[in-house]
């Protein structure tokens, strides 16, 4: 177990990030648990990584989305690259400093990412999961000291809504 449990200084004091990716109906598909202070941009790749829906039939599970609706705290070239390399269609908004860069390059820039806004207002599936998720007090709170005990109860309650779902 790590010395600082996830646990980080934030402006609200000793917190934990949760990073979750979840399905078009709002159910949790992959949970990555880090320190309050730590950018979202680290977790960008290991997050959909984790991702594993079994089939219903013989297979492999199904690792890969068929779409990522991120925010501006994903947005990243490295980031947008590893997507296209794996084939995933994304729609995350450009960086104000990052578009003014590309701008300042000129035609060495590159050409602006694709975003559509109609995509883009689908993300609120994420905030929906993340608000349904806080609904349970110990999420919300983090009674747990260590790392494995909070991310266990964060699986469990994210058991608990996809229970609710079906």
């Amino acid at each position: 177990e790590p010395d600082d449990h996830a646990l980080g200084r934030s402006r609200g004091g000793l917190t934990t990030k949760i990073h979750l990716a979840c399905d078009g109906r709002g159910r949790p598909l992959a949970i990555l648990l880090t320190p309050g202070q730590r950018p979202d941009s680290v977790c960008a790749r290991p997050l959909p990584e984790r991702i594993r829906v079994p089939r219903t039939g013989p297979g492999r599970p199904r690792c890969k989305p068929d779409q990522v609706i991120a925010d501006k705290a994903y947005s990243s070239r490295g980031f947008r690259a590893y997507l296209r390399k794996r084939g995933i269609a994304h729609t995350i908004p450009e960086k104000t400093d990052q578009r003014r860069h590309r701008l300042r390059r000129g035609g060495h820039g590159g050409r602006p990412p694709g975003f559509n806004r109609e995509t883009y207002r689908r993300r609120n599936m994420i905030e929906r999961c993340f608000n349904r998720l806080k609904g349970f007090r110990g999420i919300a709170t983090r009674y747990e000291k260590t790392t494995t005990s909070y991310e266990a109860a964060v699986t469990l309650a994210s058991f608990l809504l996809w229970a609710r779902s079906v």
